[in-house]
C-alpha cells in the first residue's frame, strides 16, 4: 500500500525526561506522524466516516504525552504508535519525536521509530 496520512509539526507542551527539574516543567515536543492507510474508500465516498481523521489522531497524541509524562522518548514513541495501530485503521506508523530546546548546540534532538501490524 502507498497511501499515507501525515501530520507534520504537531506542538505539545508537556513534561518529558528524567532530570528532576524536567519533571517539574514542561518543555516543547513536535511530533511528525506518517501512518500507511488505505484511503480508496474515503476518495470514492468522499466521506469522513472512512478517513483517518487527522484531528482526532493529533488530540489523541497530545492527551497521550499529556498522561504518561514519560521520561524518556522512546517509551513515549512506542504508546503512541500502539494507540494508533490499535485505534485506527492502519498498518504502519512511521513517527519522529523531536525535543527542540534540549541541547543548546542543536537545532534539535529526538528519536524515530517505525511500528507496523
Amino acid at each position: 500500500m502507498s497511501d499515507f496520512v501525515f501530520i507534520q509539526g504537531l506542538k505539545v507542551q508537556t513534561v518529558i525526561g528524567v532530570y528532576d527539574w524536567e519533571r517539574a516543567i514542561e518543555q516543547l515536543l513536535v511530533i511528525d506522524a506518517k501512518m500507511g492507510c488505505d484511503i480508496s474508500q474515503a476518495a470514492k465516498t468522499d466521506d469522513v466516516a472512512h478517513a483517518v481523521n487527522y484531528k482526532t489522531v493529533c488530540e489523541d497524541i497530545e492527551r497521550i504525552c499529556h498522561q504518561m509524562k514519560a521520561k524518556l522518548l522512546e517509551s513515549l514513541a512506542e504508546s503512541i504508535c500502539q494507540h494508533i495501530l490499535d485505534n485506527y485503521a492502519c498498518t504502519s506508523v512511521a513517527l519522529t519525536i523531536h525535543k527542540p530546546n534540549a541541547i543548546k548546540q542543536a537545532d534539535g534532538v529526538g528519536v524515530s521509530v517505525e511500528r507496523s501490524r
